[in-house]
């Protein structure tokens, strides 16, 4: 029996090498005053330039809020948003990695001054109206452009979300050539975060996991696993580039909907606390966080396992193939050249602790893992993970 679900995505999308270039021609529903957030790094690869300029060409007016910093803290958030309502924007556009397509989401959303932030946190919060939104990933990770979430990190270094289908973007224009500059170790950790988002809507317990995120997680997998490799180790590889940024946006419609769980969950004290970009964080906790699952979640990874590394095959019992799938991803790490053990990202003994008590705020994340996770556990799995 099929159980009743909601599927919500970005209402257009664009896949294109070169889509860039004709961002005027997709995005003329921004209006004529137009934010375009992003950040300083994206600033200095050159890509952003051009694409303002051919807003201005077209005869709108451009201001560029470029002081997104990663796990970007309630300040950045605001500032855009006040920048928005200044300069009385009638459109968003985010450029960038996750950070900078989330602010663009709230700055949408602040900007016109009907809701707090505060308001908006958690669930089905957010009511809207916000400004018409379009964005335009560089990475091959995070999937913000078709989910609406937007994280925050607020007092004490905690991570808060904003989730509501109001901050979906009206369009996400996805162009493969704009990853080709990301560094090796950035394609990783962005690449390993995809399949984290893709692992944990395939098996999440929430009551909306649903037979068409399953199948796209499954897709963003043979994607993901068939190709990242390839892009870490040649960037300019525009068919593992290519399917690395769809496998991402693939993985992202699936946890928008079945929302992800424990990895999440634990990788976020990773980052809040010890600014360790949030990819990584995912990937450190990975197997550790699947070991602890396994019990509960054999099935699904032995049903996975294939997609992301078809040469594991599905010999042997449902166990063994679960084990098979979760070493392989350790190992999919360490050959990518990812540090594997919390102790290389400035990680302390003493810190564990902390770190579990503050996982525990995670809870619309932990609701969905496949079995139910104590601070204990959290200690525990930090502790394997050291």
């Amino acid at each position: 029996m099929i159980m009743p679900f909601t599927f919500n995505t970005t209402a257009r999308i664009v896949f294109a090498e070169g889509a860039a270039e004709k961002l005027d021609e997709h995005a003329a529903f921004l209006g004529n005053r137009v934010l375009l957030v992003t950040d300083k790094g994206m600033i200095g690869t050159g890509l952003v330039a051009p694409i303002a300029d051919a807003l201005r060409k077209a005869g709108r007016t451009v201001e560029i809020f470029d002081d997104v910093l990663a796990d970007p803290p309630r300040a950045i958030v605001m500032a855009a948003a006040a920048q928005a309502r200044h300069m009385d924007a009638t459109g968003v556009l985010g450029l960038g990695g996750g950070s900078s397509l989330d602010v663009a989401k709230l700055a949408a959303l602040l900007a016109p001054g009907t809701e707090s932030l505060d308001a908006a946190f958690g669930v089905g919060n957010a009511k809207g109206p916000r400004l018409p939104l379009a964005l335009v990933p560089t990475t091959a990770g995070t999937g913000s452009e078709v989910t609406p979430i937007s994280i925050v990190t607020v007092e004490d270094d905690e991570k808060r979300g904003v989730v509501s289908p109001v901050i979906l973007p009206d369009l996400a224009v996805l162009d493969p050539r704009l990853t080709v500059g990301l560094p090796a170790h950035v394609t990783a950790a962005t690449g390993v975060d995809a399949m984290v988002h893709a692992i944990e809507a395939y098996t999440s317990k929430s009551a909306n996991n649903n037979p068409l995120s399953r199948n796209l997680a499954t897709e963003a997998l043979r994607l993901l696993g068939g190709h990242i490799e390839r892009a870490v180790s040649d960037g300019g590889d525009m068919e593992a580039r290519s399917a690395m940024l769809l496998g991402s946006m693939l993985a992202g419609q699936a946890f928008a909907n079945s929302p992800v769980a424990a990895v999440h969950a634990l990788a976020y004290p990773i980052g809040g606390r010890f600014h360790v970009p949030h990819g990584l964080s995912n990937a450190l906790v990975l197997p550790h966080v699947l070991r602890f699952n396994a019990p509960e979640a054999a099935s699904a990874y032995a049903e996975l396992a294939p997609h992301a590394f078809p040469a594991l095959g599905t010999g042997g019992g449902t166990q063994d193939v679960a084990a098979r799938f979760i070493e392989e991803l350790a190992a999919l790490t360490a050959r990518l050249g990812l540090e594997t053990r919390l102790r290389q990202v400035g990680i302390s003994e003493n810190d564990l602790a902390m770190m579990a008590h503050d996982a525990m705020k995670q809870t619309r994340l932990l609701v969905n893992n496949p079995r139910e996770v104590s601070e204990e556990d959290a200690f525990a799995i930090y502790r394997a993970a050291y």
